[in-house]
This record gives C-alpha cells, structure tokens and sequence, in this order.
C-alpha cells in the first residue's frame, strides 16, 4: 500500500515539475531504477509494487520522442547513454536474476518495445546485440512459465528485425570454440541455476558503497555491481565466449562470422540460440504461442545467409522437430479411416488448427487426429517452401528419410487390406496437398525412386514402393485399386519433370515400338501422294466395314481449326493426318454398341472444351521442361533393344484390356489416367497413345491396338446378348439420373464397361483434335 501511495505521489510531482532535457530525464528515471535496489529491504516484493514498470516505460517514451525530433538516422544523446552505459545488459542481469520478482518479464517487454518502436538499427551495436542474445538464451528454457508471453513477443520482434535486414543474423551465430569446454559450461550453467536461491539475496549492507549508484556522474552500474544477480552473471560468463583482454563484450566480427566469404563456411560447433529458443516453445501447451513460435522459425528458414541456413540444419534440432512430430501425429491416426473422409476433410491451414468436435456435424473418429497431421505437414510444406534453398533440401530430405520412409513406407509395404486402403488415401492426400517444389521432388524419390533409365520386364521391382504400388492399380480390392490410381493421376498433375519419365518417357525415348524399315523409292512416291507406307487402312480392317461417309466426320465438322481434307496434304512433321485420327478412335466403336447419340449433349464435341482446357494448363506445366516439338529422328534411335512399355503402362493396359468385365468405378479411373497422360505434349506420348497409324513393332502393343482388341472381343460378345441396344440405352440413361433404378439388367458390368469405352474413345479423339490444332497453331 505504501509503494503505491509513493508511485502516486511521484507522478503528481513528475506533473507539477518543469519539465527537464530529454537526457536529464532518462538518467532521473534510470537513476530511479537503480536506487531501488539501495533502498529497498524487501526484494520478495513484485515488480508491480514498485516504480519500475513506470520508469522503464517513461525511459522508452523518452527515446521515442527523442527519434522522432531528430533527423532520420541521427542518434540522439539519450540513446547514446543507454548504449554508452550499457544499460541493456544490465537490465539483462536483472531479468536474469528476476529480481524483484517479475522483473523477468518487464525486461522481456522493454527490449520488445525498444526493437519494435525505434526505428533506427540498433542490432548492429554491440551493447544491444549481445544482451538481447544473452536474453534470448533465457526463453523457452521453461514452458508454461508466466513470461512465455512475453518470451515469444520479443523473438518474434527479434526475427522480424533480422527479416529486415539478414545480414544481421550473423551476429547470433554463437561459436563454440570447443565441444567439451562448452559442455562444461552448461553444467556449470545448471549447477548455478539450482544454487539460485543462494545468489538471489540482495541486502542494504551489501549495496551500500556501491557508489556508481549514488552519485550524480551518470556511471553505468555494471551488471557484476549488482550483488543479486552476481550469480546469474558469474553462470553467464562462464557460458560466454572468451574475452579480448579486459573488455566486457565483444563482437562477432573479431571471430569472422560477419558475411564475408568466410561465413558461409559453418563449423560443426556452431549455435544458433534463437532458433532453439523458438524450437521449445513450438512445444507449448499454449497454441497461441506454439502458433507464434512456428511464425518466428517461418522468418528464420527464410533469411537467404548461407551461414544461418547451414547453421539452421546442421546445429539445431530443428529437422528433427519437424519429423518427429510427423511421425508422431501419423502415428496417432487411427488404423482404419475412411479414404471418403481422409479425401473430403476441410482444407488444412497450419495456423487455424482450432477443431471443435462439439461443433462439427460432419465428425468421424479420428478427424481430430486427422486434422492435427494433416496440419502439421502443410506447416512443413510451406516451412520448406519458403526457406532458403540449401536449408529447404535439407528439410525435405529429412522428412523423406525420418517420416516417409521409416513411418510411412512399412504402411504402404503391408498386406492388411484394411491398412494399404488408409495408407494409400494419407498419400494421396499428402500428393494433392504439397505445394513445395523442393518437398514435392522428395515425395516422388520416395514414391517412385531416382531411376531414369528404361525399364526392363525383369528390373521393374528395383524399387520396391514403386513396384508395390503400380502393382496395387491392379489390385483384387477395387476400393485399393482406385484409390492407388486416383494417387497416380493426381501425382501425374504435380508439376515435377521426374514423374512422367520415371513412370513412362523413359521406355519411348529409343522409339523402338516402331517397326522401322528405310523407304524404297515405291514408298517414297506413295507418301508423296498422301499415305503412310506400312500404315493400316482402317477402311480395309475387318472390325471397319461399317465406315461411311454417314457415320465419319466431314471437315466441316472439325471446326475452323481442322487442316484440308485433301488427300493431297502431306505433313512436313510426319504427323498423320488429325481427321483420320480423330476418325479412327470415333469409329472403334460399332454402331450397335453405341448409345450417346440417342441422349442430347453426349456427343464428342462435349469433350473438346475440356480437353482444350486441360491440355493448355499442361503445356504450363511442361513448357519449363524443354521437350522437343517432333519425334526423335528413327535414325538416331536404337530400334535394336527390345521394347518395354514399362511397368505403369503394363498395368494400365492390362487394366483396359479388361474393361468389359470390371465395375464400372474401376473402368472410369484406369480411362481417367490414360487419358491424363494422352494430354502431355511429349511427341512420343503423342505417337505412342494417340497416333493409331503408327507401324508397331512385333510383339508391342500401344493404346490403339489394346483397344482394337477389346473391340474385337466385345463384337463376338453382343450375338449372344438379346436385346443388347436398348439394354444398352436404359443403362445410360440409369448413369445419367435420366431413368430411375428398376430391376436389376443382366449383362450390367459389360454395358457399364461399353459406355466407358465409348466415352473414352470419344475423349481420345478430343485430345488428338486439340493437340493438332494446338501444334499447327503459330
């Protein structure tokens, strides 16, 4: 009460007073501050019953007021005292000491203020950078304590100031110049810490005599000059650095840290204390400040010092963190969830993770977990997005090999069907949700493996999470074989070069599916005149006797963008001609088993925007990867090596080669992949895919001739079906919402399986136009 009654007395007094020179008043209220420790008997007292709060803040206004009077960058006299006279670091042994109880916390808040409203540098001089590290070594020491707020407050000013101007982190790049001395150190540094209470007694006989604090000279009172905290600063001497003779501080520029080209060479023993204060309190029980914390290391990974950025993930814990805690978090699902709800759970933004199970309608078990995981990796992804390159490889590394590899890839590798299902929708989900390109390559490493060269029918399971997973597109499980190729399809529309060659560029870049036999001069004068030596006429095959002019399309019909229609119209680039094409996959098809002509907006022209869409945005995409616009010339192939589609394609084939006899969720996902693939502008996916006239090897098989003979089987199987058109129509229109469900058709999965085919064809013809159009466009 008597403290208090002092505080306001001290203000009307303060009111009433003429008002003294901006200097002459900070040393009154600094002088202030450091009189309490003579006076005072009682150091159990919180701060908060004294004047100290009051002085620090009528300090801080001073040096406020004293920038804003003066000229930009001109440091006035009152800052020059504070640094002069080190205040800072004694203000630091006082905090460290906590002494009174509470002060701690306003030193906290006065060196967040100070950085945070001057707007001159001042991390630059040594009397504010080495306090303020010595203070940053003091948080996150203790979780949940009562300064944490204030703890992160002041490292999160702290890594917006080296935001601004990165070069500064190098000041709080500590050396340890040797590994025991400084493991010795920090046990002396515990040592004193449990004798604190010890070192914590401040009595009036000891602080009389201490002259510097009476007399009106204005001399600091040196930080060892306080008997209270004389332990704190003894513990943090020992934990400093070695000093050049006599002085007090030193700067890290004496040890070539400073950027220079020296700097960027980290040794091993090298500290980076902010980032491991930010790293525990990342551990809080308090998700306002763990939230804080990560925002702080968000502005650290970013600062493009090489020193810091080695630092970062050689020195510090940080990796780990980030892996551990993925681990951990994954391993805390559930081990069934349901992929609908693994696919459909809210987008995740790391900063927002505030889920309320009461609150939800839509709750599943799990989601709470689910949401925590898939959280934290979006942390990662954009922690790794936004770092600085070297420390972004090394981030993503680590999460391959401590997370995907160790955790997630024995999920993927096991044979519980129930288990493969909930691992496969998590990677999905992980595929569909990065957006870090340097995460992103390591996920394909992971899931793919690193090899480049082409495949053979023997090697296909050199990497085995590759080989595990293509084989599960083809899985006794449908739900397991969709859900791994919806994985595919998605990984395919990740904008990584390694994914379409890993998975099929690779075993067409030799071109050695083409049966290539040297023109004669017969064959020249036939391709003169507008054909293809060695190519099928359609019109000739037995499955096409129903070509006519009535059911192929015209060139009128091909938009403005179709080339002439004349026969007499070679390709300088070797391409077949798109309406013959376009025809080609249009007529697979036999009238009898189509039935989108009989349903309003079915028709092919449906597919051409989308397909025109689709194909734009994968061309941005590719444009960065430099394919060529033609294939490679035949003559610098090597046509002698066997032919190999590839493990990917094998499957995929295999999968089509079936379309008549699967569910109908099945057959839509194996045509959904094919025809992402058909939209890449590679020439050689294009020939390999799309070009239904190429003259294939013997024993190869391309898109085309997998189709052709799923025709072929599906002719043969309509004779027996009766009534097999208007069966054909009912299913359609059952698909589309048009007729309501009744009685169970016989022969389903195969009119299922024939309407996919038909679209599909139609789809494949739609690319092959757009890819033409787009091609001979100028």
């Amino acid at each position: 009460m008597f403290s208090k009654f002092t505080s306001i007395l001290q203000h009307a007094v303060e009111a009433l007073a003429p008002s003294l020179p901006l200097q002459e008043d900070f040393v009154y209220h600094w002088k202030a501050i450091t009189h309490y420790y003579i006076e005072t008997s009682d150091d159990k007292a919180p701060v908060t019953d004294t004047n100290i709060p009051s002085h620090l803040d009528q300090m801080l206004d001073i040096l406020v007021q004293e920038e804003n009077e003066r000229e930009s960058g001109e440091t006035g006299p009152c800052m020059e005292y504070l640094l002069h006279h080190k205040i800072l670091e004694t203000l630091y042994t006082l905090g460290k000491a906590d002494c009174p109880p509470g002060m701690k916390q306003q030193v906290l808040a006065f060196y967040t203020k100070l950085l945070g409203r001057i707007q001159q540098p001042l991390l630059p001089h040594i009397n504010v950078h080495r306090p303020v590290q010595k203070l940053i070594r003091l948080c996150g020491e203790v979780l949940a304590t009562p300064t944490e707020n204030e703890e992160i407050q002041f490292l999160c000013i702290v890594c917006a100031k080296l935001k601004q101007d990165p070069y500064l982190v190098n000041f709080f790049l500590e050396v340890i110049q040797d590994p025991v001395l400084h493991l010795c150190r920090r046990q002396n540094k515990l040592k004193a810490l449990a004798s604190k209470e010890s070192t914590n007694i401040i009595t009036e006989d000891m602080l009389k005599g201490q002259e510097s604090l009476a007399t009106d000279t204005g001399q600091p009172i040196q930080p060892e000059e306080i008997p209270g905290a004389a332990g704190a600063e003894q513990m943090e001497k020992e934990d400093d650095l070695p000093h050049q003779g006599d002085d007090l501080s030193f700067s890290l520029d004496e040890l070539n840290v400073a950027s220079s080209p020296e700097s960027s060479t980290v040794g091993p023993n090298q500290d980076y204390n902010l980032v491991n204060s930010l790293l525990n309190l990342t551990k809080s029980p308090d998700g306002r400040i763990a939230v804080k914390a990560c925002e702080g290391l968000m502005l650290l990974v970013s600062l493009p010092e090489p020193a810091a950025a080695k630092c970062l993930t050689q020195s510090t814990s940080l990796c780990e963190l980030l892996t551990d805690r993925l681990a951990t978090l994954y391993k805390a699902l559930p081990q069934s969830l349901d992929p609908l709800d693994i696919e459909t759970v809210e987008a995740i933004n790391w900063g927002l993770d505030s889920y309320s199970h009461k609150e939800d309608a839509s709750a599943f078990p799990g989601k709470r977990a689910l949401i925590s995981f898939l959280s934290w990796f979006d942390y990662c992804d954009q922690l790794i997005k936004e770092a600085q390159k070297t420390a972004a490889v090394a981030m993503a590394k680590a999460v391959r090999e401590r997370f995907f590899v160790d955790v997630m890839e024995p999920q993927l590798m096991q044979t519980s069907e129930i288990g493969i299902l909930t691992s496969t929708a998590l990677l999905h989900r992980i595929v569909r949700q990065v957006t870090s390109d340097v995460l992103l390559q390591e996920v394909v490493y992971f899931i793919l493996g690193e090899h480049r060269e082409p495949e053979t029918s023997t090697d296909i399971n050199r990497h085995p999470l590759r080989h595990r997973l293509i084989e599960h597109c083809d899985h006794i499980s449908d739900e397991i074989s969709i859900m791994t190729l919806r994985m595919f399809e998605h990984l395919l529309q990740k904008p990584n070069e390694h994914i379409l060659y890993n998975l099929v560029l690779r075993n067409l870049e030799e071109r050695n599916y083409i049966e290539y036999k040297p023109l004669c001069q017969e064959d020249k004068d036939v391709v003169e005149n507008g054909q293809i030596a060695g190519a099928i006429d359609l019109e000739e095959d037995p499955l096409f006797t129903d070509l006519s002019p009535d059911n192929t399309l015209s060139a009128q019909e091909w938009l403005s963008a179709s080339p002439p229609v004349s026969p007499e119209h070679p390709k300088n680039d070797g391409k077949t001609e798109v309406h013959k094409i376009v025809n080609s996959f249009l007529c697979l098809v036999p009238d009898e088993a189509k039935s989108s002509y009989h349903v309003e907006g079915t028709g092919y022209d449906t597919y051409l925007r989308d397909a025109h869409r689709q194909f734009r945005d994968y061309c941005v995409i590719c444009l960065r990867w430099e394919w060529p616009g033609s294939p490679r010339s035949l003559e610098k192939c090597n046509l002698e090596a066997s032919f190999f589609e590839g493990h990917f394609l094998k499957v995929l084939f295999e999968r089509m080669g079936r379309i008549l006899d699967q569910p109908y969720d099945v057959n839509l996902q194996v045509t959904s992949v094919l025809s992402k693939l058909s939209l890449f502008p590679h020439p050689h996916i294009h020939e390999y895919l799309l070009d239904p006239y190429v003259n294939l090897a013997s024993g190869c098989r391309s898109l085309f001739s997998v189709i052709v003979r799923v025709v072929g089987d599906l002719m043969v199987r309509i004779q027996r079906i009766p009534d097999f058109t208007p069966k054909l129509l009912l299913v359609r229109k059952r698909l589309l919402g048009l007729e309501p469900e009744g009685p169970i058709i016989d022969h389903m999965t195969l009119l299922e399986g024939v309407i996919v085919l038909e679209e599909f064809c139609k789809e494949l013809a739609a690319i092959a136009f757009v890819k033409y159009h787009a091609s001979s466009t100028p």
